[in-house]
């Protein structure tokens, strides 16, 4: 059995449907770990497993059964999570993780549960793949209000370059790594074919749901204002640190995603033209 936590989201969503492709007909299972449980449309042969990241005896007996498992990062009790995994069944163990962890700063909030959490993979005694993916497309959903109200798109950041990536690009990666052990002790940075600003992105957008979309971008102090508002301040300088400091570069585009799937890492066109209806 192969344990992925985080099946309800982004990349945890599309990994559970391409790991019930790929072993469909082995009599291998997928177990889809969820605080509720019940995340929607799974394959034939997965299954819905309750459990909290950060009470790993939750899902004792998922951890205890699963030959392999994805993990998320920013977790308590990574390490006893790791060790129960361990214990049991399995073989390796591949993380989530991010670019800004490549610089070990540990004062930046974001960076720094990454780190430690790639450290307590690392640490673990289980064959390991860190993936670092840049930017995802799926941010962009963040517009759908707006788009529900009219024709603007205003977000922060506007002058900032990102090589986007589809979370299915970083599932299929997770899944080849998951499957095989030609990906044991590699970092893999993950990007989209093209380096796009956000108005670039809201200009595809507004072509696939053939709409004229004006972009606007927010001023820092506004965008530092509005943010604050949702999310911890820590948090909000970690992004100000990456975006207009210029610590975190995801600019560069990079071949990860062709290599390891075989086929070209799909473009942010792909990506809004499937998840288009999100928008309407």
């Amino acid at each position: 059995m192969i344990l992925v936590t985080g099946a309800t989201g982004n990349v945890g969503s599309e990994l559970v449907r391409i790991l019930g492709e790929l072993l469909g007909g082995t009599g291998e299972e997928v177990h889809a770990l969820s605080r509720s449980g019940s995340p929607a449309g799974l394959p034939a042969n997965a299954r819905a497993v309750a459990g909290d990241l950060n009470q790993p005896e939750s899902f004792a007996a998922s951890l205890a059964e699963a030959r392999a498992l994805f993990l998320l990062p920013g977790y308590e009790n990574m390490a006893a999570t790791l060790a129960a995994a361990r214990a049991g069944a399995a073989e390796r163990v591949v993380l989530l993780s991010g670019g800004s962890a490549g610089g070990g700063d540990l004062t930046n909030a974001v960076s720094r549960y990454m780190i430690e959490s790639e450290t307590a993979v690392r640490e673990s005694g289980l064959p390991w793949t860190i993936l670092r993916p840049r930017m995802f497309m799926s941010n962009s959903l963040e517009w759908t209000e707006q788009l529900r109200q009219g024709d603007v798109v205003r977000a922060p950041f506007a002058d900032v370059r990102a090589a986007v990536v589809d979370p299915y690009d970083i599932a299929a990666c997770a899944a080849v790594a998951l499957i095989g052990a030609d990906h044991e002790g590699r970092i893999h940075t993950l990007s989209g074919p093209e380096s796009l600003l956000a108005a670039d992105r809201a200009r595809i957008l507004g072509e696939v749901l053939g709409r004229e979309l004006h972009f606007e971008g927010v001023p820092d102090d506004e965008a530092y204002k509005e943010m604050s508002a949702r999310m911890p301040v820590p948090y909000v300088d970690a992004f100000f640190s990456f975006y207009v400091d210029g610590t975190l570069d995801e600019s560069g585009v990079v071949d990860t995603v062709r290599e390891a799937t075989e086929r070209e890492p799909r473009t942010f066109r792909q990506w809004a033209e499937a998840h288009a209806d999100a928008f309407r």
